[in-house]
């Protein structure tokens, strides 16, 4: 794409006013961007509104600048070889699966993988949820997403804390058990110029290198907070399917979930406790119709691969209780769902003191997490 053609596109995207829908239908009218700036304002006026055909009529400020910028960092060599691209509603290489929905972005920011096919993500799987989850919540977002990467899903998140950043991992480490297989994409809600969260650096540096890093947000867009919701249409727009992890009532996963129905995508709940508020938003999706996951093969039934059959259980690894007997009463005891230590000694008729040992064993077993408030939960194993 040269400097003009780039001018044209970036120029339409920056126009106040015009969102991707008025985009669009100026595409559909006059073709490509240098067509729409040729029009007369009353041609324009047939297709948006008289704010909008004024606002076309005059370059937006600040278009130079973005140009130069954009220019600058097409150009620009990663280390470690990423390769960066900007792909247009118009170009052979958009991707499919995207074009099918109802709101597809007019330009998408792309920084991965040099051999990366994007009509590859059709067949790929989101996984979001909250991000603050449980520790198994983690656990299960890391080994369920490795396990449909080895089953030849690629998975598709947002980078963001908590679950999303658990399945970047966990498809990182399916592809590295897979040399050459195609591992993780991340649709963020800021230009490609900028990583948010920032603690989330390697682990973009480590996508780039086995996926791909997707933004519709012109380079410079700093991290607001209406545009993270937004992008979730693109996280289940590009996907076979959405799974949601862990999520509360209020979760924006349960966003990315409503949106991937209304697209005529799968979407896939995993259950927990009655008594955790990060499994209300999961229960609310299954009630509504969501399939309840409890194993990578009630996807995969769903969404079949061309892989041979995974045998992956999807659970996190098991480690060998080297911890005394009593601990494996104290598990018994401890349940699946989090348990202070009144209820505790409650339940074994163990002092204080020799729970709190035992506990410690148990967490450095990783067969127990910690969590907040003074509760223990046990980890599902197998």
């Amino acid at each position: 794409m040269d400097r003009d053609e780039l001018a044209d596109w970036l120029r339409l995207t920056l126009t106040p006013g015009i969102g991707d829908a008025a985009a669009r239908r100026l595409l559909a009218a006059f073709g490509l961007p240098e067509n729409i700036f040729r029009q007369p304002a009353a041609a324009l006026r047939e297709i948006v509104t008289p704010a909008q055909a004024a606002a076309l009529r005059q370059a937006p400020e600040g278009l130079a600048a973005q140009i130069d910028l954009t220019l600058r960092w097409l150009q620009e060599v990663e280390p470690d070889g990423a390769v960066r691209r900007l792909v247009t509603l118009g170009d052979a290489a958009y991707p499919t699966s995207l074009l099918e929905t109802a709101d597809p972005p007019v330009l998408l920011y792309l920084l991965g993988a040099a051999d990366f096919d994007l009509t590859q993500l059709g067949r790929s799987l989101a996984i979001v949820g909250s991000r603050n989850p449980t520790p198994q919540g983690e656990a299960n977002a890391k080994a369920f997403a490795r396990a449909f990467v080895e089953a030849g899903l690629p998975i598709v998140s947002g980078l963001a804390l908590g679950i999303d950043g658990a399945a970047h991992q966990g498809a990182l480490d399916g592809a590295a058990a897979a040399p050459g297989r195609l591992a993780t994409v991340a649709v963020v809600g800021t230009g490609l110029d900028r990583v948010y969260p920032a603690r989330h650096r390697a682990l973009a540096h480590r996508i780039t290198a086995q996926g791909l890093i997707v933004s519709e947000f012109a380079l410079g867009t700093p991290p607001l907070n209406q545009n993270f919701p937004r992008r979730n249409r693109i996280i289940s727009g590009l996907t076979r399917g959405t799974l949601v992890v862990e999520a509360a009532l209020a979760s924006g996963s349960l966003i990315t979930a409503r949106m991937a129905a209304e697209q005529g995508r799968e979407v896939f709940a995993i259950p927990g406790s009655i008594h955790s508020p990060q499994s209300r938003g999961c229960h609310a999706l299954i009630r509504q119709g969501a399939k309840l996951v409890e194993s990578v093969h009630d996807v995969l039934e769903e969404l079949p691969t061309d892989e041979a059959a995974v045998t992956s259980t999807a659970s996190t690894p098991h480690h060998p209780l080297t911890v005394p007997p009593e601990a494996v009463a104290l598990l018994a005891s401890l349940g699946f769902d989090p348990v202070g230590l009144d209820e505790l000694v409650a339940r074994t008729g163990e002092s204080t003191a020799r729970l709190q040992a035992l506990l410690l064993e148990l967490e450095l077993a990783d067969h127990v997490a910690r969590l907040p408030g003074g509760l223990f939960q046990r980890q599902a194993r197998g």
